[in-house]
């Protein structure tokens, strides 16, 4: 290990000054005995020297280290607080000769450079260790060719933390992106937080520095302390750290995977059928939340047994990647690279996605490349000046979070964000990237009055840059990662989001290359329907049926998410009117009307047994309502058995997810049923199989209501009602099987007359 010795102030983020060149640090000695045989070596001019003691040497390599001199060779060692610097090798042992400031200098009477290491003594330590610089670059020239172009893939495997063997050495590469920056030293436990004797070498024009330290290994902690252009120094954890500390705490941690997965079959099927054309409907979690105190492993233990009870497809996390506040839901990530510590170490957060990948569901993650906190030892102005963000203030700071927004068009920072998503599909198992904030991505306007933008090349208000760069993210992630699909939180009518980026549209672009969109329109305009009392449904009919206007124009999502059960919002159950009877029902009809509607479904947690709270971080789902002890606890637990019958039937029924994308899966019965509230249409399977879903968002019963049907079926069956008792329903149903007769209706040559029992959904399928 490299030596710790006692320091003055070895607190996290403590930056001792930096001696001055010709002042002699207290503990500096005459030549001592055992350096008999060594000479001074040649005094680097004091410019030089004090560009490295002050930490704005790019190269100190060429310094220190050993190098041929005249008359042998010469070592320089800069050793902070060191007592004595010997040089040891085979046959050899010379004491160097202590020139102030930490230095130890030293000429030898050699003619080549031994495999050498050098023995340090403290006041109270003795350690034996390697030089730092004694070694090449730990980089090859093609990571830096790849980091230059931006087209590193795998840039997580060039910059960061990243034990490694390196000459015959264990140790640590460090290096990080700082083209702006005069100096860099890696600080951390291992020289508690004085980072003088570890200063990086600058690779060129790459902007990348480097430094292979012997003897530090997983689990220390680091940071890098970056001097600016103005000489200030600034301490910044690793923007490619792989694992942090927990918050509050954040400094970076070497880390090294030892998770041995265990999800081959899921892995080697999850390509088999494309997301659009496969059953998926997903839980939204928060995982700190969702059961509080518990951590990955333990999350594994319930959550995969939770979720496929429940019947989803998938999970979906809010974002896990490392983030200062908790009450940002990880919305405002500084650790792109990192699951949050708070819940355990990266192995644990792999540990739960394979106990879920093993449980048959699938894992997405939300992935936030819109934008960055300003927290001063993260990304922001990271080497002293704009670097992941535009140098352009207006452009750079967010108008709604009061964050950072990246800069597309610089070559290295989409290529962080790139390889980033590559990253957690590769590495983690993850299925799918949910993208947040697309719009603010890609608007120049986004959220701004005239005068706080400036429009595109072309005059308009497409951020160009913010395109292609989505463009790229998603080609590659699709092009790398099998079985991956992507899904934009997109808010706006832009125009191919699901559509391949070569294909152009009218507007002149390509298609941003999205496999799913969430569905924001559906989402507001059917909350908004079911928030008024049946009595006044009659004048808002169209917003239920005006989604199916634009339903093939991308492939949609029908979202009912975090988003829409905090801040004042309510829960989904609490926005229905009526009596605590009418608001169950309601709720229960509109996930019925949901689950058979064209496009995939995602359902936040607690809504699933119709929590009557909104959700709070602080304390998650309201679990008490499931307890027998609670008087109510068979009206949250009747939601919740129609939940997990929803998603059998909706598995058994290839007709509501086949032909999601495709208008010939899709029929309407009758859409103009404003005065009934009663919504009826027809989906179809690849081989024509159909399922009918009627929906009744009035509190009375219609009896044999008369609805047109296909021909050729005689009688269709009743697969599912939400007015069932086990549900906490009326109990009203069509217990036989309705059969068809020969009377035109609905411009159809046949016609049934089932029951629809008041404020439900009911799915028939032929007999």
């Amino acid at each position: 290990m490299t030596a710790r010795p006692p320091s003055p102030d070895p607190r996290p983020g403590f930056v001792p000054a930096t001696f001055l060149p010709g002042r002699r640090r207290p503990d500096a000695v005459p030549p001592p005995a055992g350096s008999r045989g060594v000479r001074p070596a040649p005094r680097p001019d004091d410019a030089e020297r004090a560009r490295l003691l002050s930490g704005a040497h790019h190269d100190p390599h060429a310094l220190l280290g050993a190098h041929h001199a005249p008359g042998g060779v010469a070592f320089r060692v800069l050793r902070p607080y060191a007592r004595s610097v010997t040089v040891t090798a085979k046959g050899l042992r010379a004491e160097l000769i202590p020139e102030g400031d930490g230095f130890f200098c030293g000429v030898l009477p050699l003619k080549e450079i031994p495999d050498y290491r050098l023995q340090v003594a403290y006041e109270k330590d003795e350690l034996e260790v390697d030089d730092p610089y004694r070694f090449l670059p730990a980089l090859g020239e093609l990571d830096l060719h790849l980091i230059g172009e931006g087209r590193h893939e795998e840039l997580w495997r060039a910059l960061g933390a990243r034990p490694m063997t390196h000459q015959g050495a264990a140790g640590t590469r460090f290096t990080v992106w700082a083209p702006n920056a005069l100096g860099v030293r890696v600080a951390g436990d291992f020289n508690l937080w004085d980072g003088t004797a570890h200063p990086m070498r600058s690779l060129g024009a790459t902007g990348v520095w480097e430094l292979f330290v012997p003897g530090v290994g997983e689990g220390e902690l680091y940071k890098f302390d970056i001097t600016r252009p103005d000489g200030t120094h600034t301490l910044r954890a690793d923007p490619m750290a792989l694992r942090t500390e927990a918050p509050p705490a954040n400094a970076s941690v070497v880390h090294v995977s030892r998770h041995t997965w265990r999800d081959d079959a899921w892995m080697a099927r999850r390509a088999d059928r494309p997301a659009h054309a496969a059953p998926f409907s997903v839980y939204e979690v928060h995982l700190p939340s969702w059961r509080p105190g518990l951590g990955y492993r333990q999350l594994a233990d319930q959550l995969p047994a939770y979720i496929k009870d429940l019947g989803f497809t998938h999970v979906e996390f809010l974002p896990v990647a490392e983030h200062p506040f908790g009450g940002s839901w990880g919305y405002q990530v500084t650790g792109f690279w990192a699951p949050t510590a708070r819940l355990g170490t990266p192995d644990d957060f792999k540990y739960l996605v394979d106990a879920l990948h093993r449980a048959g569901i699938g894992v997405l993650v939300d992935w936030v490349p819109a934008h960055f906190p300003r927290d001063d030892w993260a990304l922001a102005e990271f080497d002293g000046r704009p670097l992941y963000e535009p140098a352009d203030p207006l452009r750079a700071a967010h108008p709604d979070w009061g964050t950072l927004e990246f800069d597309y068009g610089r070559t290295e920072v989409r290529n962080f964000l790139v390889a980033n998503a590559v990253y957690w599909c590769e590495e983690y198992h993850i299925d799918g990237l949910r993208v947040d904030a697309v719009a603010s991505m890609l608007y120049l306007d986004y959220s701004r009055e005239p005068g706080q933008w400036t429009p595109n090349e072309h005059g308009g208000r497409e951020n160009l840059d913010a395109v292609a760069f989505l463009q790229e993210m998603n080609a590659t992630v699709y092009r790398r990662c099998p079985g991956v699909v992507t899904v934009a939180e997109e808010s706006t009518a832009w125009d191919g989001v699901t559509r391949a980026t070569h294909h152009v549209g009218p507007g002149g672009f390509g298609g941003l290359g999205f496999g799913l969109k969430w569905n924001m329109g559906w989402m507001h305009d059917s909350l908004e329907y079911v928030a008024k009392e049946p009595v006044h449904r009659k004048y808002h009919h169209g917003e239920m049926t005006f989604a199916m206007v634009y339903a093939y124009s991308e492939n949609y999502v029908l979202p009912i998410s975090h988003d829409e059960v905090v801040h004042g919002k309510r829960s989904l159950v609490s926005k229905m009117p009526g009596d605590w009877w009418q608001q169950r029902a309601t709720h229960r009809a509109f996930l019925g009307f949901m689950w058979s509607h064209p496009g995939k479904q995602l359902l936040f947690m607690g809504q699933e047994f119709a929590q009557g709270a909104e959700w709070s971080e602080s304390h998650g789902p309201d679990w008490w309502l499931l307890d027998p002890s609670y008087a109510a606890e068979a009206d949250h637990r009747g939601v919740r058995d129609l939940v997990r019958d929803l998603n059998g039937r909706y598995r058994e029924n290839p007709a509501l997810w086949e032909r999601d994308t495709a208008p010939e899966g899709f029929e309407w019965i009758v859409g103009d049923a404003a005065e009934d509230n009663v919504f009826a249409f027809l989906r179809f399977a690849a081989d024509g199989s159909p399922l009918l879903a009627v929906s009744n968002f009035s509190p009375v019963v219609r009896s044999a209501y008369r609805l047109g049907v296909p021909s050729g079926t005689s009688v269709w069956e009743e697969c599912l009602n939400t007015d069932a008792a086990r549900y906490g329903g009326s109990g009203v149903a069509n217990a036989d099987p309705v059969k068809a007769r020969p009377v035109r209706h609905h411009g159809r040559p046949a016609s049934i007359e089932p029951t629809l029992p008041p404020l439900a959904t009911v799915w028939f399928r032929p007999g």
